[in-house]
């Protein structure tokens, strides 16, 4: 066994042993290594071939790949001091490397050569698809730039990596710097007993008295939705609102690095030759133009403004005429909201949180995985980076007995040193190995809350608000995208090679089956009492589905306009400044206008720190897909009485998770539905159209 476990490849990261003074060693020994390999396949005189020239530098490229992955993840995962100079210091190395490698014309000419040989033909398609992609990547990375300008293409790839990292950085720190610590407890009116249970204890763990609130999610939302004192609200919104702006420390301000971002971005997609950076962002995706895909978002827009200044005159009007708020401020929409949907649907959101208690939101997502695609998921172990990891397994009957198809970490819980959001990364690609096939590992991420008190002289479990079920299945989506895979090519297995836009398809597709009674009445229990949810209650649940769908379609299509529009016809330091860039995108289609303080972009980590840029849109792109996809499923039940239907989930997993990259996702999607996609599941699951 290697004395760095960086270097170990053998299974599973080994987090026990994974120390931050591992990284530069591991990462430097890996890139000589890769170089050596470049270096001496460029230089040979032979013929490529797929086995003496693809194989070999994938193979190299996924050690590579899965030792830095592993330095990424804890990064995010387990953001102290000494993981953080770990990773920043070694991050400039892999961008450089990366960069120098895309715009190697030696290696190039090298994949050219092999697209166009008569071993080409012989290939696999999925084969056929890496080397496509390879050729096509190669042009997007300089490749074909002249020698003088190379240098300056790869200056812009290691100053945006370093830029994208301190931006999350940034988002963070400002986070994690502000706390507000009450000790009169006549504030803590409205607010739920396990959310000021969080708060002391997190008081007491700072030897304070009283309870403390920070603006991580599951401290931050209860006190928007139900804290009664306004002041509270307000005060809470504003540090939220205008986190790592230029009203927090000046270390922190995200300004100065979007502007620079998004010009060196502007700057490279000039160098190949595009109009703009959304241009060339479309070239691996499913859209062809940023025209057609502003023209989507301003159909949905113009489709859904209707209703969302129907919400908001209602909520107004409640908000008037209950409680005598003559102007709602951004601070009272969740608050007035909730009070709403209670007076409506005679429900809260914390009504229904007690009946999904974490051990029974698991069962009911694993039966959900195992209904629809006739594996079974296990308890395993592993070595992990915190006590509150768990490890599962998936197998399935095989010739030989239970086979295993996957594993994966699960990480639920919020924590300090944790980045926010929710997410899904892979820890190993299922591909063809010496002596069998590789299965492949996930990560899935969350920012739930943790268990606080006990039952009966035990911890009590950790309970999840719907909203929180509905996330740990999206992201469970994009796992058993990586993990259901058939294809043993590791460039287009799984999720690789996937089109961008795409990629959130099986993960908003498992989404719908949150809304099920068939799948919620197996997966719910009271905390305190072990009821199941009643019937009543998820009946207004579903009435309730809707409940300001409109506004919160306008709010995501707001983020896709202001991302891809920053992206295509803006210029830093021009005429009009990035909030006036945004000012133009709300006066489009936003009913509701925060106040001029706030600076929602500068904690705007999808499009500037996480992958998204320019790609916001492929939330709503890839609902229009998945919305139809499940409506296979409902068409199902009208014959089987239930939408976990295994017939029908063999043929999604058949024709769109076990492909993962190797075809165009459009041939998938119609592989599975028989046609191409269309908006109308979306539109009626949105309450936008008659059912």
């Amino acid at each position: 066994m290697t004395t760095n476990p960086l270097l170990d490849f053998s299974s599973l990261p080994r987090f026990d042993a994974i120390r931050p003074e591992h990284v530069a060693p591991a990462i430097d020994e890996l890139l000589g290594r890769y170089q050596s390999l470049i270096d001496a396949l460029t230089a040979s005189a032979d013929v490529p071939t797929w086995d003496g020239f693809a194989a070999p530098i994938t193979d190299m490229g996924e050690q590579l790949g899965r030792a830095w992955g592993v330095v990424g993840h804890l990064h995010s995962v387990n953001d102290i001091p000494a993981w953080r100079e770990a990773y920043n210091t070694t991050l400039p190395r892999i961008t450089s490397f990366y960069s120098a490698l895309g715009q190697n014309l030696a290696l190039f000419a090298k994949y050219r050569a092999l697209r166009d040989s008569a071993e080409y033909a012989t290939l696999s398609p999925a084969r056929q698809r890496i080397l496509d992609h390879e050729v096509r990547d190669f042009r997007l990375s300089g490749a074909e730039l002249p020698e003088d300008r190379k240098p300056r293409f790869k200056e812009i790839q290691e100053e945006l990596a370093a830029l994208s990292t301190r931006f999350s950085e940034n988002v963070l720190d400002a986070t994690n710097a502000f706390a507000e610590y009450i000790t009169d407890e006549a504030l803590l009116a409205g607010l739920p007993d396990d959310s000021i249970e969080a708060a002391r204890d997190a008081a007491q763990r700072d030897e304070r008295d009283g309870w403390k609130f920070t603006l991580h999610m599951p401290s931050y939302l209860p006190v928007m939705q139900y804290a009664a004192n306004r002041d509270l609200r307000a005060r809470m919104y504003r540090a939220y609102a205008t986190r790592a702006s230029e009203f927090d420390e000046a270390s922190r301000d995200n300004s100065p690095l979007i502007d620079r971002i998004v010009a060196l971005r502007n700057e490279e997609a000039a160098m190949l030759g595009f109009g703009s950076f959304a241009e060339l962002s479309m070239v691996p995706k499913m859209a062809d133009t940023p025209e057609q895909v502003l023209a989507f978002l301003h159909d949905l827009a113009t489709r859904a403004r209707p209703h969302g200044q129907r919400d908001l005159d209602e909520l107004r009007a409640f908000a008037r005429n209950e409680f005598g708020l003559d102007e709602l401020q951004p601070w009272d929409m969740a608050w007035a909201s909730e009070k709403l949907r209670g007076y409506r649907y005679s429900f809260s959101e914390q009504d229904v949180k007690q009946y999904f208690p974490e051990p029974k939101v698991l069962q009911g997502l694993f039966r959900v995985v195992e209904g629809l695609y006739g594996v079974s998921i296990r308890a395993d172990t592993a070595p992990v980076w915190h006590p509150d990891v768990r490890f599962f397994r998936i197998e399935r009957h095989g010739p030989s007995g239970m086979e295993t198809v996957g594993q994966f970490y699960l990480d639920l819980y919020a924590r300090d040193t944790k980045r926010g959001g929710a997410w899904m990364d892979d820890a190993i690609t299922r591909r063809t190995i010496p002596g069998g096939v590789q299965t492949p590992v996930a990560y899935l991420n969350c920012n739930f809350p943790s268990p606080v008190g006990e039952r009966d002289g035990k911890p009590r479990p950790a309970t999840f608000t719907h909203d929180d079920v509905i996330t740990l299945f999206h992201e469970s989506g994009h796992g058993l995208h990586h993990l259901l895979t058939r294809v043993d090519d590791l460039p287009v297995s799984g999720i690789n090679g996937v089109e961008w836009d795409a990629v959130e398809l099986p993960s908003q597709f498992m989404e719908n089956f949150c809304w099920e009674w068939d799948v919620l009445s197996g997966m719910t229990a009271h905390v305190d009492t072990g009821e199941p949810l009643p019937r009543a209650l998820y009946d207004k649940m579903i009435a309730a589905r809707n409940f300001q769908s409109g506004m919160q379609t306008l709010r995501q299509l707001e983020f896709s306009l202001f991302d891809l529009r920053m992206h295509h016809d803006f210029v830093p330091g021009g005429a009009r400044s990035m909030l006036q860039l945004l000012d133009e995108v709300r006066d489009e289609v936003s009913v509701m206008r925060p106040p001029a303080w706030n600076r929602f972009p500068q904690s705007f980590s999808h499009i500037f720190s996480g992958g998204y840029a320019a790609g916001y849109y492929s939330y709503k792109w890839a609902e229009v897909l998945s919305a139809d996809a499940f409506e296979a499923f409902e068409e199902a039940r009208e014959h089987t009485g239930s939408v976990l239907d295994t017939e029908t989930g063999r043929r999604f997993w058949d024709e769109v998770l076990a492909v993962g990259g190797s075809r165009p996702a459009l041939e998938s999607f119609i592989a599975f539905r028989g046609r191409a996609p269309r908006p109308d599941a979306l539109l009626r699951h949105s309450g936008m159209v008659a059912a």
